[in-house]
Parts: C-alpha cells; sequence; structure tokens
C-alpha cells in the first residue's frame, strides 16, 4: 500500500484521532468532544469503505458525501480543541491532525465532484 492510498489515509487518521483524544484531559466538555471528534473521524473511513462495495455510482457517490460530511465534522472538533486550548502543550499533533483533515476533505470533495461530472 502506497503513501497515498486513501483508505489507509483514513484509517490511519481515524486511529491517530484515537491516541491523540488519549492525551486530551478527560472533563465533563472534553469527554463530549472527544466522542463526537472519534465518531466522525472513525465515521469518514468505515463510510468511505462502504463506498468501495457499492451498488451504484449514486450510491457510491451518496457513501462518499457521508464520509466527506463526516471528515468536515472531525475538522471542526479539531478547530474547537484549538479554539478552546484543551490540548495544552500537544498543539503539533493537533496542527498535524487539521492539516490532515483539511487534506482528506479536499481529496473526498474531489473524488465526488469527479464521479458526478461522469455520470452527469
Amino acid at each position: 500500500m502506497g503513501k497515498y492510498d486513501l483508505s489507509e489515509r483514513l484509517l490511519n487518521f481515524a486511529v491517530d484521532v484515537i491516541y491523540y483524544s488519549r492525551t486530551l484531559e478527560n472533563s465533563i466538555e472534553n469527554r463530549i468532544i472527544k466522542h463526537q471528534l472519534i465518531k466522525a473521524s472513525t465515521s469518514a473511513g468505515a463510510n468511505y469503505e462502504e463506498s468501495q462495495g457499492a451498488a451504484s455510482n449514486a450510491d457510491f457517490i451518496n457513501k462518499v458525501k457521508i464520509s466527506l460530511k463526516e471528515m468536515r465534522e472531525a475538522n471542526y472538533w479539531l478547530k474547537v480543541i484549538k479554539k478552546t486550548n484543551i490540548s495544552g502543550n500537544k498543539n503539533e499533533e493537533l496542527e498535524r491532525l487539521t492539516d490532515e483533515s483539511d487534506q482528506l476533505r479536499k481529496i473526498l470533495g474531489a473524488i465526488i465532484q469527479k464521479k458526478s461530472a461522469k455520470i452527469q
């Protein structure tokens, strides 16, 4: 598997988010944020995996759109962490995860655009 394999990148992103969330304090609000972030991050990859077995082009596009929606949500929660400074001194990893979620959003969006243009 190459560095640019999207399934692998989405899986690695989800795992990295899980590990990162373990480093954050377990306050009431942090638990909510971490829960939402982990749900969105893992769902992005899971929906992309589902798209790989899609029954039709429309089904494929729909699954990738859900994956994009979830990645946008993960990106949002990472920004909440940054703005509230709950990451403490773990900002380097937060920046890396935010950058990766931005890149993954762009890739998923490009897939949707390309595939949608082919069926119209």
